[in-house]
């Protein structure tokens, strides 16, 4: 990799600011109902602790539109990851401002401050430089451990990593990028993508870059009925873009003449309404009622993608296969969890809903890597350049 990780530099007794992604849900009572998040940026933070620096941890929470907003303080989290780590956290009443500047230097080595929501300021996503001044002001070092808002040119990722001479990555910001590269990259062959999830169109740069790269792919979800149609099949009130129809056609020509197999649904799960207590209906795809919609992959077809699975030796898998969120529609999504943990191959997934099937399924220390990330890992696997990782390339 080029660029230094947080273990490269001389961290002991120093100011170290961290750019963490703290973006966690919670309930209405403030309480936060996932913390893998904050579970993922434990070993840079307790690496920094052990090498006694002074630890400040900058994050956003929710989108509050660059003003305070009392539901997106980082209070909750800060009690959390106190919880975590069993020491204080000191919770700062801002990001920047003479205040901030005070609790910060007067840190001792083992201290941890986490400072207020970045995006209560507006400066934060227009990556405006004075306000990665008054940030990087705080510290004499700068770890970037987000992966997941790297794909943003937003102050605390971009801008700030020119006022440092040594800006690094954090433990996972790199294990997210020796993942990624190694599929995109050099990945042991056969590699095999399934890519799932509503719409082509949230996907289709994806498709096309990835068309290119891979032996094999699968693809399911609602964006498989657009490819379907776009063979002559009649797909009933199924989504489809019309729009995309002659695109994902494109897609599978070009798939035909490099020899990549493309393997799409050949039964689905239907029902008249997208509801847990719709009565559904088990069909070929050529069979699909005119009144009735796809909502999940059938079991002809989760066999004919555990056949495409043999033998793969790297699979990466983007996207659900259907609903999964409602119970008669998440035996396609959760099936295909199974067959790639059983298939032996090294298995990297990103995507939110994707993480939370395999949570949901209880495969998840069965996966090689699950990506903390959503519409970084996406933009990877599109091929673009990330302005947050491209920062550390100095």
């Amino acid at each position: 990799m080029n660029f230094k990780s947080i273990d490269q530099l001389n961290i002991q007794g120093k100011r170290v600011f961290i750019r963490v992604d703290f973006n966690v849900p919670m309930d209405e009572s403030g309480t936060i109902t996932d913390d893998t998040r904050i579970q993922a940026s434990l070993p840079t933070i307790q690496y920094a602790l052990k090498q006694g620096a002074k630890i400040i941890l900058a994050s956003h929470l929710g989108r509050p539109k660059g003003k305070p907003e009392s539901r997106y303080g980082l209070g909750p989290v800060a009690r959390k990851l106190g919880e975590l780590l069993k020491k204080e956290v000191k919770m700062a009443p801002d990001c920047i401002g003479p205040e901030v500047e005070k609790m910060t230097a007067a840190m001792v080595p083992g201290d941890v401050i986490l400072l207020e929501n970045l995006r209560f300021h507006k400066e934060e996503e227009k990556n405006d430089p004075p306000f990665a001044q008054n940030l990087a002001r705080l510290a004499e070092v700068y770890i970037n451990d987000a992966f997941a808002v790297s794909h943003r040119a937003h102050a605390s990722v971009e801008a700030i990593t020119r006022l440092f001479p040594e800006p690094a990555a954090g433990f996972l910001m790199k294990e997210e990028l020796l993942y990624l590269n190694q599929v995109m990259e050099d990945p042991a062959r056969p590699l095999v993508a399934i890519i799932g999830g509503a719409k082509v169109s949230g996907k289709l740069e994806v498709l096309k870059n990835l068309i290119l790269r891979v032996d094999k792919m699968i693809i399911g979800g609602g964006m498989a009925f657009t490819f379907l149609k776009s063979k002559g099949v009649s797909v009933g009130k199924s989504l489809v873009e019309d729009e995309l129809i002659d695109t994902a056609r494109e897609v599978l020509t070009i798939a035909e003449k490099r020899g990549v197999k493309v393997y799409l649904p050949v039964d689905c799960v239907v029902a008249d309404k997208m509801e847990p207590s719709a009565q559904i209906q088990i069909v070929a795809v050529e069979k699909i009622p005119s009144e009735r919609m796809g909502l999940d992959i059938g079991p002809d077809t989760i066999a004919l993608f555990s056949q495409a699975l043999q033998g793969a030796r790297t699979i990466l898998w983007n996207g659900p296969m259907g609903v999964f969120e409602m119970e008669p529609f998440s035996r396609g999504t959760l099936a295909m969890v199974r067959h790639i943990v059983s298939s032996g191959a090294v298995s990297v997934v990103g995507g939110g809903d994707t993480d939370l099937a395999i949570h949901q399924s209880g495969g998840s220390q069965k996966i090689s890597y699950i990506s903390t990330a959503g519409g970084a890992f996406l933009e990877l696997l599109e091929g673009k350049k990330l302005p947050g990782v491209e920062a550390l390339k100095k």
